[in-house]
Formats: C-alpha cells, structure tokens, sequence
C-alpha cells in the first residue's frame, strides 16, 4: 500500500541507483528524482509536500551532505538521510552528531532498513 502523504526525494548522479531506488519504493512512496544537489535543490522547490530525502553522498558538484545543509536551511521540517557506498567519512559523522541527517544508509540498498527508518522519523511513529 502506497503511503501518498510521504513524499519521497531521492538524489544520486547514477542514472541506474535512481531507476532501483524508484522501482524498490514506488509502491511504498511517491518517489521524485534528481541527478545532483542543483536538481535537487530545485525539486524541492518545486514540490513543498515532501517529507524525505535521501542522497548519495559522492556526486559530482557537491556531496550529499553539501546538498542536505544547503536544503535543510531552506526546508528544516524535512527528515534528511544519506546513502553511501563508501566507509563512512567523517563528514557524514559529523552530519549525524549535528542533527543535519537522521542517519546515513550503506549501498547496496536495504529496502527494509530504508523502510523502517523513514517510517520512525513520521509523527505519530
């Protein structure tokens, strides 16, 4: 069952990590797209209904915590998350520490853990 009221953002430079992250959730969710912070910067304007965002940290432009601090200063009620491939650096740590994202997710993706946590960060949860 799709939940309508839990707009859902996904960032990545991968062409192909969108195409999965949609096809995994879209039952869940309505998922929007966006191939880098700038697109995702203008998503979010265009769409002030969503409620999270997830973002591959290494992109192109700017990182996924760039692109988070600069979208958490223009809209705060959302729950931010990032996705990483990587070891966890120090600035998705300090990310963290800071309150800027919930919680950062390692590829390849787990739809459970993906799932849950979004569903936790909901009021009412």
């Amino acid at each position: 069952m799709i939940r309508k009221d839990v707009k859902v953002l996904y960032v990545d430079d991968e062409p192909i990590n969108l195409m999965l992250f949609e096809n995994l959730f879209r039952k869940k969710y309505p998922v929007l797209q966006a191939s880098s912070g700038e697109k995702g910067l203008e998503v979010l304007a265009e769409n002030t209904d969503v409620k999270v965002v997830i973002s591959d940290m290494n992109m192109p432009g700017m990182t996924g915590v760039e692109f988070i601090r600069k979208a958490k200063a223009l809209y705060p009620e959302i729950c931010y998350f990032v996705l990483t491939g990587y070891e966890v650096s120090t600035e998705i740590t300090r990310a963290i520490e800071s309150g800027l994202i919930s919680k950062y997710f390692r590829k390849p993706l787990n739809t459970r853990e993906i799932h849950e946590s979004i569903v936790a960060q909901l009021p009412g949860s």
